[in-house]
């Protein structure tokens, strides 16, 4: 491994804390969010859950700028830096879990949500002539039903994370041990010409993404091996 085995490990971990994270609160903020997306009736639901999905069809740049100024010493990020005596959220770990979280979202939320819309109402029905509360349904009925749909948000928003380039460079910079995760780190290596460290990166992240759609399509046959 010759010259990659200090950055590339600190960039690795960094990478896995950075996506661990991510996933942790997208399924936490993720879960009552795609719930009420596949319950609700009102008009507005669908524009919310187009808000959710902006990031699937915008630039990873014009997110990027966006979050950047929110993040800096003029915008919120600053306001909230300033508590613990910083300037700014941007070019930290706190700002790039903000930002995965925002960018990441519509893969954990629209999984979870599609999961929750194809149990119906029926066993929320049953559960309430049981004399279930609705939260006691939730939880005991919904969740395990949904349990297909929260595997693949969860596999999905991860590896996402994992692959962000354009916004973690953007709001990040490439800080080694605080924001230089792996796609910056194999964009560095390509910009100093060292190709073979480029490739060895570059191949172990097309090694990951043959396992995710590998894990996901053996989710969703075996999800549907369940429903049957």
């Amino acid at each position: 491994m010759g010259g990659l085995t200090g950055d590339l490990w600190q960039s690795v971990w960094l990478t896995i804390e950075l996506a661990s994270i991510t996933t942790v609160i997208l399924l936490a903020l993720g879960t009552p969010l795609a719930w009420w997306l596949a319950r609700s009736k009102a008009w507005w639901t669908e524009a919310v859950a187009a808000v959710i999905a902006l990031p699937l069809v915008l630039p990873p740049t014009v997110l990027g700028f966006y979050l950047l100024v929110a993040l800096g010493p003029d915008g919120p990020g600053g306001v909230i830096a300033g508590a613990w005596g910083g300037r700014t959220l941007a070019f930290t770990f706190e700002g790039l879990v903000f930002g995965s979280v925002l960018y990441s979202m519509p893969f954990v939320v629209q999984p979870i949500r599609n999961a929750f819309a194809a149990i119906g109402d029926r066993p929320i029905e049953v559960a309430a002539t049981l004399r279930a509360s609705p939260r006691r349904a939730f939880w005991t009925v919904a969740v395990p039903l949904a349990r297909p749909g929260f595997l693949t948000g969860a596999v999905l928003g991860f590896a996402h994370t994992v692959g962000e380039f354009g916004l973690v460079l953007m709001i990040g910079g490439n800080i080694p041990g605080r924001t230089k995760v792996l796609s910056v780190a194999i964009f560095d290596y390509v910009e100093a010409s060292q190709w073979r460290e480029a490739n060895i990166l570059a191949s172990g992240m097309v090694i990951f993404a043959f396992a995710i759609i590998l894990t996901i399509t053996l989710i969703e046959k075996r999800g549907a091996r369940t429903g049957r």
